[in-house]
């Protein structure tokens, strides 16, 4: 490939068809998330981003060589990595005195560091510590927040928003009910972030809807925030516009109400009823030479209108 201006030309089709998968689309493919750690990981640390990657299977890159380099203070490696690997989101662990078992949530915008979350590690469950049967690689979970932080406080809405970019896989236009497998919920209470993992259970109930059990599967964590770097208000703006060529065009006169039911208003003249004509019966027919008893036909109601 060779790059005049700014402009990269390939020279053979396989240069071709990498730059054409990169170029920007109306509709975006998968976000892929790589996974990577410190220059000092603790065995807590390198477990946990080893269950974070099989939540994440096929749509993850873990890295298993250290990278030394501080998110907070310098990103410029992150986003060669993010470039390199097409990756918009990213998970980075590391351990240190100052910042014991330390997890780092992010994501990108061209390239660029848009969000960053610090969350510590106070407590935690791997995936082999629980003995039971778990869900197929590349389920799409349910995702489940509980707490009033994350609708009320910016700095939780921004978190929420970004959990569910990192967790929420491959978009489908439809779910079949044995497809729903799996549920992670988010719970923040008293200034910790409560994550679980479960299988849903669907058991009989005598009915067509079946009863539901959630079982614990792995992994557990209890988070603390620590640091957090977020978007101004208008690059965060910038990062969630649509192209016009998405945008749902409107139609007049229908509306929707919170649960998604479509109304429709029809708007009609006034109605003259005395023009209006009724329904022709062969009964009621006049005959040549025969005079009609005005009592024999009914008589049409007239509406006041």
């Amino acid at each position: 490939m060779t790059q005049l201006d700014g402009i990269v030309k390939p020279k053979t089709r396989r240069s071709k068809r990498f730059l054409e998968s990169r170029a920007p689309k109306l509709i975006e493919d998968v976000k892929n998330t790589m996974i990577m750690k410190g220059g000092n990981a603790s065995q807590t640390v390198t477990t946990a981003l080893k269950d974070i990657y099989s939540l994440r299977k096929p749509n993850a890159v873990l890295y298993k060589k250290k990278n030394i380099t501080r998110p907070f203070e310098d990103s410029t490696s992150l986003e060669f990595f993010s470039k390199k690997s097409d990756c918009s989101l990213f998970l980075f662990g590391s351990h240190n005195k100052k910042r014991p078992h330390n997890f780092i949530f992010g994501r990108m915008f061209d390239f660029h560091v848009l969000d960053m979350f610090e969350l510590g590690i106070e407590k935690f469950i791997s995936l082999s510590q629980i003995k039971t049967s778990k869900f197929p690689e590349g389920t799409k979970p349910m995702l489940i927040f509980a707490g009033e932080v994350f609708d009320t406080d910016n700095e939780y809405k921004r978190l929420k928003s970004l959990l569910i970019d990192f967790f929420r896989g491959p978009t489908v236009p439809a779910v079949r009910l044995a497809g729903l497998e799996h549920v992670l919920h988010f719970t923040a209470l008293e200034g910790k972030i409560y994550m679980r993992s479960y299988r849903c259970l669907l058991k009989k109930s005598g009915c067509r809807t079946p009863r539901i059990e959630l079982e614990e599967i792995g992994p557990s964590f209890d988070f603390v925030m620590r640091r957090t770097h977020l978007a101004s208000d208008d690059l965060y703006k910038l990062a969630h516009r649509q192209p016009k060529a998405l945008k749902p065009k409107k139609k007049k006169n229908i509306s929707h109400d919170v649960f998604g039911t479509s109304f429709g208003r029809v708007h009609m003249q006034k109605q003259d009823l005395s023009k209006l004509k009724t329904r022709k019966m062969k009964g009621l027919r006049k005959r040549k030479g025969e005079v009609v008893n005005e009592d024999q036909v009914p008589k049409v109601a007239k509406v006041e209108s």
